[in-house]
């Protein structure tokens, strides 16, 4: 007597489909094309995982450099002086200060300035 696979195949391929859902044409209903766009798809997620991280390290220097130079100072200027005052702020507070609280930015830039004359 053979045996048949016919349940395991069909949750198997149930599996896949369920993750393909809302892919376009039929990336969404037909097991082969699904299949290949679900690997692709993780493959994606692993490294926009990793460029989710770079973009908003981008982001943050960007605001603080904004909000330094407005204050007559550079990015790496502003970021060395710190480092000799020993304030150690990470990019993304330094960041969220320049949005929400200018005066409290002005402070730590006049401490920077300080420290590296």
């Amino acid at each position: 007597m053979r045996v048949k696979g016919g349940t395991v195949t069909r949750a198997r391929r149930k599996k896949v489909l369920k993750l393909a859902k809302g892919y376009r044409g039929s990336k969404h209903r037909l097991f082969k094309t699904a299949k290949d766009q679900v690997m692709k798809s993780y493959v994606y997620a692993f490294r926009d995982r990793k460029s989710n991280k770079r973009n908003y390290r981008q982001l943050w220097i960007t605001r603080i450099n904004a909000a330094a130079r407005l204050n007559d100072i550079s990015y790496s200027k502003l970021m060395h002086g710190l480092k000799l005052a020993n304030i150690n702020m990470n990019r993304k507070m330094l960041a969220e200060l320049a949005v929400s609280d200018a005066a409290g930015f002005t402070a730590l830039v006049d401490a920077a300035k300080k420290a590296s004359k």
